[in-house]
């Protein structure tokens, strides 16, 4: 059941405890309002990184209008790359955003780059319509096109090409990669922090797993800002008709044998994005965090996204009243 945002579990905090049960010494420690909302909640904590999230699309045909549409001009869209539709799309639907007045972060998936050759085309034409800001996966061709099979790999040659775009993002796995394991992953993060800006969350359900795996990365020493994975709200007959489709691969890559994923997806009650902020929302909030925003997942479905978005920040208006000290549930 979600929960209310009166509580970690949704029960009604404050006022007289019941009968046989002794009163809390705190009794308003969770249920302190401003104009009659929660503000001590660890929702109310994440709310302020609600304000310029990134939302990721993927090419289609109606995307481009659905984000001139509904998103505003100031935040980030990021475009996904897929082996069905290659790297050309993404920069197609990159430049056209770019031309209407977004900053757009293409994703430059290394196994879809052939050569030396081909990465500096593709850097002539993403600075060449302003953008400045990529984000580089390994991706799921397999084989990979030319030679690059990792992401490090391509990393390293944009390093040697004197570094053309001032911010770089990684991918981070708070939950297990379906075909790469948890050592590989934590090493090639580190390997790759060097050549990289900003780390970007794959998604992660569950909230003690991803408080944990922040604490473990900052404790490792990976100090690049985090914008945290998550996915928006979901409706379950889209998602479906979108996994038909070729070139979802991408944007859906983390349900490849994650099956349970899916269906906490598109199950009513399965999954909630109030209900993985509540229970994260302290930690996210924490300086030690350092979460710089939230990575919206959005399947495409830009409209019902920025509607949730806009929801939450009619609740929250002015964020959070109290410094985060609370620790959340899990």
């Amino acid at each position: 059941m979600m929960s209310d945002g009166s509580g970690q579990d949704g029960r009604a905090g404050g006022g007289q405890a019941p009968a046989g049960r002794p009163a809390s010494r705190h009794p308003r420690s969770r249920l302190l309002t401003r104009s009659g909302l929660l503000t001590r909640s660890g929702l109310a904590r994440a709310a302020p990184l609600l304000r310029s999230p990134r939302y990721e699309v993927f090419p289609a045909a109606s995307v481009e209008q659905a984000v001139v549409d509904w998103v505003p001009r100031e935040l980030t869209v990021t475009v996904t790359a897929s082996p069905a539709k290659g790297l050309a799309e993404t920069l197609d639907l990159t430049e056209r955003l770019a031309r209407h007045g977004y900053h757009v972060v293409p994703h430059l998936s290394a196994r879809l780059v052939r050569d030396d050759a081909h990465l500096a085309d593709i850097v002539a034409r993403l600075t060449g319509c302003g953008v400045d800001d990529v984000f580089v996966p390994a991706g799921d061709a397999d084989p990979p096109v030319g030679r690059f099979a990792s992401a490090l790999s391509l990393l390293e040659q944009l390093t040697e090409m004197g570094r053309p775009f001032a911010r770089v993002g990684i991918t981070g796995y708070p939950e297990s990669h379906p075909r790469i394991g948890d050592d590989v992953t934590v090493q090639a993060m580190w390997d790759k922090r060097q050549h990289a800006t900003y780390l970007v969350s794959n998604l992660c359900f569950d909230p003690a797993t991803l408080r944990q795996w922040i604490s473990r990365v900052r404790a490792r020493g990976v100090t690049l800002p985090l914008f945290v994975g998550l996915a928006g709200p979901v409706e379950r007959a889209r998602l479906l008709r979108m996994a038909a489709k070729a070139g979802v691969a991408e944007s859906a890559r983390f349900l490849a044998g994650h099956t349970e994923w899916f269906l906490r997806l598109g199950t009513p009650g399965g999954y909630s994005p109030e209900r993985l902020l509540e229970r994260t929302g302290t930690a996210l909030a924490s300086p030690a965090s350092a979460v710089e925003g939230l990575h919206l997942f959005t399947f495409n479905q830009v409209r019902q996204t920025e509607e949730w978005r806009r929801s939450l920040l009619d609740r929250f208006p002015a964020g959070p009243a109290f410094p985060a000290t609370d620790q959340a549930g899990p």
